[in-house]
């Protein structure tokens, strides 16, 4: 599962605004922001997979915990066959 500091890095790699990234998932914005501080509130794993799939739409890809700790970073984009 992505956890919060994932959300926030992603949101910040894509420039998406907090209003615009809860409007691309389906959630009110209190709600991203909830997701976004972790702590002990907690957002319903759909909620964060809903969040995190319209990030990867936006173009980042996650990189789930290898030893070296979870990450994000911006998806290679596909190139175009000639």
């Amino acid at each position: 599962m992505v956890n919060f500091f994932q959300l926030r890095a992603a949101r910040a790699l894509t420039g998406l605004s907090q209003a615009e990234l809860a409007e691309a998932a389906g959630v009110s914005i209190p709600t991203l922001k909830r997701a976004e501080a972790g702590g002990s509130i907690k957002v319903a794993e759909e909620t964060i997979a809903e969040i995190a799939k319209a990030l990867e739409k936006a173009g980042v890809e996650f990189i789930p915990e290898n030893g070296g700790g979870a990450g994000v970073r911006l998806a290679k984009k596909a190139r175009k066959a000639k």
